[in-house]
C-alpha cells in the first residue's frame, strides 16, 4: 500500500476559501477508481508551525498513485487549490 499525504497553507484562511479548498478535495472520493481511501482533516490548533487543511490517501500500489496524479478527475482539483494555498507540503510512502 502507498499512502500520499499533501499539506496545505491558505493565501486567507476564510470560510469561504477553507469551504472550497475543502469541497474540492472531497469531490475526489469515488472519482478516481484506484484511489482506496481518502480523508480531509482541518487544523484546530492554528499555531505558527500548523498547516490549515490535510489529504491523506491511500493506493495499492505507486502505479496507483501515477494514475491518481494524471486522473482528469484531479487536474481541476490540483488547479483550485494552487489559487488558494501559499505553501504544500507532501510525502509518499509505502506500507506493507
Amino acid at each position: 500500500m502507498v499512502k500520499h499525504i499533501v499539506m496545505f497553507k491558505l493565501k486567507e484562511k476564510t470560510p469561504e476559501n477553507m469551504e472550497k479548498a475543502i469541497r474540492a478535495l472531497k469531490s475526489l472520493e469515488g472519482n478516481i477508481e484506484t484511489l482506496r481511501f481518502m480523508e480531509v482533516g482541518i487544523d484546530y490548533k492554528g499555531s505558527e508551525r500548523s498547516f490549515d487543511i490535510v489529504l491523506t490517501t491511500h493506493f495499492d500500489n505507486k502505479e496507483g498513485l501515477e494514475v491518481y496524479a494524471k486522473h482528469p478527475n484531479h487536474l481541476p482539483v490540483v488547479a483550485i487549490l494552487k489559487e488558494l494555498y501559499t505553501s504544500s507540503v507532501v510525502v509518499d510512502y509505502e506500507i506493507n
